[in-house]
């Protein structure tokens, strides 16, 4: 009984896991975040791919959530990121996960 039990613990917090970092793609498209960034390519904005190269092995999570709520400019060039203070902290938080791991 324990062992059917922590089994489908376990497997139930895996499929959160898995459904949240589902979800990024998803959130990306519910905020537009794709008008401006490609995947794989820069729009207006840089690929979530070349962000996710560039800070790599960076602690740069909360940084990134704070540039992607107010808004900022220079890590990519002249062309500023708009601020988006309608996308609640959450989703900001999956999102540049999200991004950091591509």
């Amino acid at each position: 009984m324990k062992t059917s039990l922590l089994t489908a613990l376990l497997l139930s917090g895996g499929l959160l896991l898995a459904s949240a970092a589902h979800a990024s793609p998803e959130l990306a498209k519910k905020y537009n975040c794709f008008v401006c960034h490609g995947m794989d390519k820069k729009v207006v904005g840089p690929a979530f791919k070349d962000i996710g190269s560039k800070y790599k092995g960076q602690n740069m999570q909360a940084k990134l959530e704070e540039k992607v709520k107010k808004g900022g400019a220079g890590s990519f060039g002249p062309i500023p990121m708009s601020p988006n203070p309608q996308v609640p902290d959450a989703d900001i938080k999956l999102l540049v996960k999200w991004v950091l791991a591509q």
